[in-house]
């Protein structure tokens, strides 16, 4: 009971549960993620061909998951949390950008709350909308 309290506590004081936006989901895909995931993402972008590791196709998430998408996997890769060596670390590419700003709240496949900044809970509302 102390632990679901100090849950609810934790966000609430992180701020509001804001609904996630696909739309400014793939415009931040478009700008930040197209040049190597490719315009759909399916991991053929320009950028592919000069990759030493190819880009991931994530319009199959889901489908390498058992059918579920892997938000809390997504979010931590996209914020850093989980850092994939072929970016070198936290994504380069995306500097500060993810970092900071109010946090949300988006729901993992257990349904446990998960906090991130809003343009990563678009982002992955975005890739969401697109697996196959």
């Amino acid at each position: 009971m102390i632990r679901t309290a100090l849950a609810f506590a934790t966000l609430a004081a992180a701020g509001p549960v804001v609904a996630q936006d696909p739309e400014a989901g793939e415009a931040l895909y478009r700008t930040h993620c197209a040049s190597c995931h490719g315009a759909d993402g399916e991991g053929n972008g320009p950028m592919a061909a000069v990759l030493t590791l190819q880009p991931t196709d994530l319009t199959a998430l889901a489908a390498e998951n058992d059918g579920t998408f892997p938000t809390l996997e997504a979010v931590r890769r996209i914020d850093g949390r989980d850092p994939l060596v072929a970016h070198g670390s936290p994504m380069p590419v995306y500097g500060d950008f993810f970092e900071g700003g109010p946090a949300v709240a988006v729901s993992a496949e257990s349904g446990q709350p998960v906090m991130t900044t809003e343009p990563v809970a678009d982002l992955v509302a975005w890739l969401r909308s697109v697996q196959d």
